[in-house]
């Protein structure tokens, strides 16, 4: 009778423990699927911001009527890691009701950099799990993609790239870079010290031209245009010969090579007519163009170098590109692909007119078919 009562009480007890042990799985599950969903992550008081940039973004709102709530962005699938991200997280409620840490827009504002880094990091560390978790280089439609968005996602799987390299602005705004405006200072403080007897200088900002015999505009040149100098004659003041290509019918612009559309001066009718040039020929699509040489003076700052305005464009891309997307090595592009897409992604910053000369200048000197002249 006695081994009867210890197996009922065995049985009760495995079956008590086993309700139990449901009970706290249940309840694990649910607490961690509540606390998981949008509402409850919009609840306090610090998330109003980021919901609302949120609302704006096409993963709230969007054709295909599908939208990713907060959770399938910042909570891996993965059963360890889900566990985990929602163990972090707890330093979320920590600066929500005790320090405050970003209880105000402009706190908010002057910790976005250091927490879009850290989510970043963390989107890197897992191979932007979340995104492939929807996202699949399988099932995308390119035909059905703009040319550069295909060109781009066969670029990033061809070399191992992983979605928030591109996609960082893609739900909440991307934070805003400073550029130090110094570095253009400096630029032009070495420009006003280049020596005198250089043979060949070039501009670090868009530079009049004036006719040797009058006080007649010619043009201007673009900054990092190659000038070869005939003659020095005062303290800033240089004779010099310009090299280039035009096109026939734009003959008011001159280009860096035949068939290359790199701009490198735009002239006025004197300056047309003061152009030594040669026959034209044809390029490979029927375009004519013809070699022209144009004697002129400028009394400007130039450099004996292109060195230190390389590395001020190399500033301006991590200021102006890389904050948005993985960096786009200058011989991913042609010449001519380089102008339109740099103008087309210039027009999605605050980036000055000058500066993003300079960046295009930069991406069509070092253009993937023009790369071997680097060498």
């Amino acid at each position: 009778m006695s081994i009867k009562k210890r197996y009922l009480a065995l049985i009760v007890t495995l079956a008590l423990g086993a309700v139990l042990g449901w009970a706290v799985l249940g309840g694990t599950v649910a607490a961690l699927h509540y606390t998981s969903s949008t509402e409850f992550c919009v609840s306090c008081h610090t998330m109003e911001q980021p919901y609302q940039e949120y609302q704006g973004s096409v993963h709230f709102s969007n054709a295909k009527g599908i939208r990713a709530e907060c959770s399938d962005c910042h909570i891996p699938p993965t059963p360890v890691d889900y566990v985990m991200r929602k163990i972090g997280a707890s330093k979320d409620v920590y600066h929500e009701f005790v320090t405050g840490r970003i209880d105000t827009p402009e706190k908010y504002e002057a910790h976005r950099q250091e927490m879009a880094e850290t989510v970043w990091a963390r989107f890197r560390e897992n191979d932007s799990a979340t995104c492939r978790s929807c996202h699949t280089y399988e099932a995308m439609e390119q035909y059905a993609q703009s040319r550069d968005a295909a060109q781009m996602h066969r670029y990033a799987q061809e070399n191992g790239e992983t979605c928030i390299n591109c996609h960082k602005g893609v739900a909440h705004f991307a934070p805003e870079v400073e550029l130090d405006s110094s570095a253009f200072d400096e630029l032009v403080a070495q420009a006003q010290h280049t020596p005198r007897d250089a043979a060949q200088v070039y501009p670090v900002q868009p530079m009049a031209l004036t006719a040797l015999d009058a006080d007649q505009s010619l043009g201007t040149v673009q900054p990092t245009t190659a000038l070869q100098v005939i003659e020095s004659d005062g303290e800033q003041q240089r004779t010099v010969r310009l090299t280039g290509y035009q096109m026939k019918g734009a003959e008011q612009v001159l280009y860096r090579a035949l068939g290359q559309r790199a701009v490198i001066g735009m002239l006025t009718d004197a300056g047309q007519k003061a152009l030594e040039a040669s026959a034209y020929e044809a390029d490979v699509y029927g375009n004519e163009w013809r070699s022209v040489v144009l004697k002129a003076k400028i009394d400007q700052p130039v450099l004996s170098t292109l060195a230190p305005v390389w590395d001020y464009a190399e500033t301006l891309d991590n200021v102006y590109c890389s904050t948005c997307h993985a960096k786009i090595p200058a011989d991913h592009y042609t010449v001519n692909a380089w102008g339109p897409v740099a103008k087309s992604m210039g027009a999605r910053t605050d980036i000055s007119k000058a500066n993003l000369e300079i960046l295009t200048q930069y991406f069509q000197h070092h253009a993937k078919d023009v790369a071997h002249e680097q060498e």
